[in-house]
């Protein structure tokens, strides 16, 4: 734990921000733990998004099931790699209603390595579902030509701890981009 606290007043200064504006949330999976810096003063909408699925407890019994690498994404000149994963599919009629885009130029969140972002198709339609970016992907962030629309994803925080398991859970056997063996999500939460 004191680890986990020196790391995130690292990320706090090296991102500019003071500690107050981060949440720390805890994921718990099949393969291990991720821990996530969640900056709720860069990216107010989409961070508070988040934490309404988390304090509903959404994402247990949710899922990594599609992951992106250089190998699987043959239909796409613009190469990326993620690990993309989501809320309960079962608890989906008591889902919110999808957010605003926050755009990576407005609030200075890059798709750098460890990232955390929202997924989604047209602007303003995400939802639940995340994303954790494996290397910097700038084409991810706004003028980013990853999504055709140029607008690019909501980046709202910071791996701070497990990305092992983020790259263990990206080597899983694949059915074109979708995970033959999903990783379950136990938990998340937050950590005070």
């Amino acid at each position: 734990m004191r680890l986990a606290i020196l790391i995130l007043a690292f990320v706090s200064v090296a991102a500019g921000c003071d500690k107050e504006s981060l949440v720390t949330v805890v994921f718990e999976t099949d393969k291990g733990s991720i821990v996530v810096a969640v900056d709720t003063v860069a990216a107010p909408i989409t961070a508070s998004n988040f934490l309404r699925y988390v304090d509903s407890g959404f994402y247990e019994g949710g899922s990594f099931f599609r992951v992106v690498r250089m190998d699987n994404q043959p239909a796409d000149s613009i190469f990326i790699e993620v690990i993309q994963g989501g809320a309960n599919p079962a608890l989906r009629d008591l889902f919110f209603d999808s957010i605003p885009l926050e755009r990576t130029n407005i609030t200075g969140l890059k798709h750098v390595d460890g990232a955390i972002s929202m997924a989604r198709g047209e602007p303003d339609s995400a939802d639940h579902s995340i994303f954790f970016c494996i290397g910097d992907q700038p084409s991810l962030d706004f003028g980013g030509m990853r999504n055709p629309d140029g607008q690019g994803f909501a980046a709202f925080g910071q791996i701070i701890k497990g990305m092992e398991i983020v790259r263990m859970i990206q080597q899983g056997m694949t059915e074109q981009q979708t995970l033959m063996d999903p990783v379950r999500i136990q938990a998340v939460q937050r950590v005070d």
